[in-house]
């Protein structure tokens, strides 16, 4: 046996790499599918942008908006309700009510229940528990000494003798007879279904479920790769036409607009404030002074001009103590002290 089992080999394993089929099947399932994909990732592109603009703009602020009706319309509300309402008032009666009532129908349950129980026992159970012990328990074992002896004596014995008489050599033999029809049946069943099925099986039908998963595998995995390499080209289709789009707008409308506000609408509203709006506030400015003048002067010549306000009288600073020019008991400044 030992220079068999070093003839079998275990076959090395192929190098990695893509056949024939591989190659044949990759590039017409790329170019349909990617004629398929184009438009819908153009269709996708926009309908997320389109769906991101208005969520930005519309759906957000909107759904902020209703957040904020509701919780100042309906919330706060009927959260201040309830509280004032049912909370507060079911507080009270549970705490002023139902609490002692609850204790009291406790505290009455509880004495009615021993009472119940104890004249339950005296009424029920004692008397039963006296019948039992002394009077049933002992019938009872006596009676079972009697039916025990009679199963022993009238049914088990029999039964053992019927068992080991009768009933163990005719089971003997059914087995024997049993086992080689078994053996039998086996053998034929054996060379008849499962031998040629075990051969159908290895030489028939496993190869040629192998090549066909093969060929499957090959085939679903080209495609699955087709699909992800012709959304990614689509999607770069897809940014260029964007860019394009977007490039052909800016020339077409956004670059004439800068250039129209940039080098005429500029220099024309500059001309325009410094030329028109500036010389006419300031005219106006002037028109309002010389008519504030004239209605001053109008005022003075029919009412004369207003009464100047008289200059309050000066009063002479105070003279600190101890100043030069004070007067003292020493000088003689005053008529008691001249001499």
């Amino acid at each position: 046996m030992e220079p068999m089992d070093k003839d079998r080999r275990v076959p090395e394993r192929y190098e990695p790499g893509e056949g024939c089929l591989t190659t044949a099947v990759r590039l017409p399932v790329r170019i349909v599918v990617l004629v398929l994909v184009v438009p819908v990732r153009l269709v996708w592109d926009a309908l997320a942008a389109l769906g991101r603009a208005v969520h930005r703009t519309a759906l957000r602020p909107l759904g902020g908006g209703l957040a904020w009706l509701w919780h100042s319309l309906v919330v706060i509300p009927v959260a201040w309700t309830y509280r004032t309402l049912v909370v507060a008032p079911l507080g009270w009666v549970r705490r002023s009510v139902l609490t002692p009532v609850g204790r009291g129908i406790a505290w009455l349950v509880r004495g009615l229940g021993v009472g119940l129980l104890w004249l339950g026992k005296a009424l029920f159970v004692w008397p039963w528990v006296a019948l039992w012990r002394y009077v049933l328990a002992p019938v009872g074992r006596g009676v079972a000494v009697v039916v025990a002896w009679l199963v022993r004596y009238l049914v088990v014995v029999p039964a053992r003798w019927l068992y080991a008489s009768v009933l163990t050599p005719l089971g003997h033999g059914i087995t024997w007879l049993v086992r080689g029809l078994g053996t039998v049946l086996t053998t034929l069943v054996r060379w008849i279904l499962v031998v040629p099925l075990v051969a159908l099986w290895r030489y028939v039908l496993r190869p040629a479920g192998r090549a066909l998963a093969a060929v499957v595998t090959v085939v679903v995995r080209e495609v699955g790769a087709a699909f992800g390499h012709c959304w990614r080209v689509a999607g770069i289709i897809s940014r260029a036409i964007g860019r394009f789009l977007g490039t052909v707008l800016r020339w077409l409308f956004v670059e004439p607009v800068r250039w129209v506000y940039r080098t005429v609408l500029t220099p024309l509203g500059h001309g325009i404030r410094n030329g028109i709006w500036r010389p006419a506030r300031q005219a106006l400015r002037t028109a309002r002074e010389t008519v504030r003048q004239t209605r001053r002067e109008l005022r003075r010549a029919l009412f004369g001009a207003p009464r100047e306000p008289q200059p309050a009288a000066a009063v002479p600073p105070r003279r600190e103590p101890g100043a030069p020019g004070t007067r003292t008991l020493g000088s003689s400044t005053t008529a008691l002290t001249k001499d």
